[in-house]
């Protein structure tokens, strides 16, 4: 059988949409189908991340479509790999690290249900992903930002496992959330997520789901290899 690098060289590159709510993996499994691939990886949840972070440092009303709309047309976001992973510039500022606070965590949902931002984002997000084989995870990717995608994968996870997992990542940056308040504000953003008007996160139809309850990152990165790779062949 072929190798995945072997694959990638024989064929046209391909885009795949991964999409999914809060904690479920996505941005881990995502890195490591893109390296595998030899592809470029874009989180789209950074780029949202970085508006917001933006957002509440300058004070807006992050309530206006038109104050967060012309926030974003007078910014400057830039994702760049590096040896520890993909670093986020705002502004030409690294804030690979502090777009990953409580405090923006908690905003991050209404920023990204304004539709200007959403449109600008989107936009965006395109024209990174035009013409090149690229692994994009968000939660409109495969319903919006790259509708025409070989290969869309909804992930997910139960409320408690993503909460569990996200309070391990929290630990590690020495964010010390009670599991039970990180449980009610997962739960509190799926739903968020899932009603706003624009671009609300949904399965596309034509996307395949993936349980990560039970799943190490490893094994959920490994089905999408496969399934990856019947695309490719």
């Amino acid at each position: 059988m072929n190798t995945y690098d072997e694959v990638t060289i024989l064929t046209k590159p391909i885009q795949i949409a991964i999409d999914g709510p809060a904690a479920a993996g996505k941005s881990t499994i995502a890195k490591i189908v893109a390296e595998k691939l030899s592809y470029i990886y874009i989180d789209t949840g950074a780029m949202y991340r970085a508006i917001t972070l933006k957002a509440l440092t300058e004070g807006i009303n992050m309530a206006s479509n038109d104050e967060a709309g012309q926030l974003l047309s007078k910014t400057e976001i830039d994702l760049q790999p590096s040896g520890d992973g993909q670093l986020v510039f705002l502004d030409k500022k690294d804030v690979t690290e502090a777009i990953r606070s409580q405090h923006v965590t908690k905003a991050v949902s209404e920023m990204a249900a304004h539709e200007q931002v959403r449109q600008r984002m989107v936009e965006l997000q395109q024209q990174l992903a035009d013409g090149r084989g690229v692994v994009m995870d968000g939660r409109d990717i495969g319903t919006h930002v790259l509708p025409e995608a070989a290969l869309k994968v909804f992930m997910s996870a139960s409320v408690e496992e993503r909460a569990r997992r996200r309070f391990e990542e929290n630990k590690k940056r020495n964010i010390l959330t009670p599991l039970e308040e990180l449980q009610a504000e997962i739960a509190k953003r799926d739903k968020m997520d899932s009603e706003r008007i624009v671009s609300p996160l949904r399965q596309a139809d034509d996307a395949i789901f993936i349980d990560t309850t039970d799943l190490t990152i490893a094994q959920a990165a490994q089905e999408i290899l496969k399934l990856a790779e019947e695309r490719l062949l």
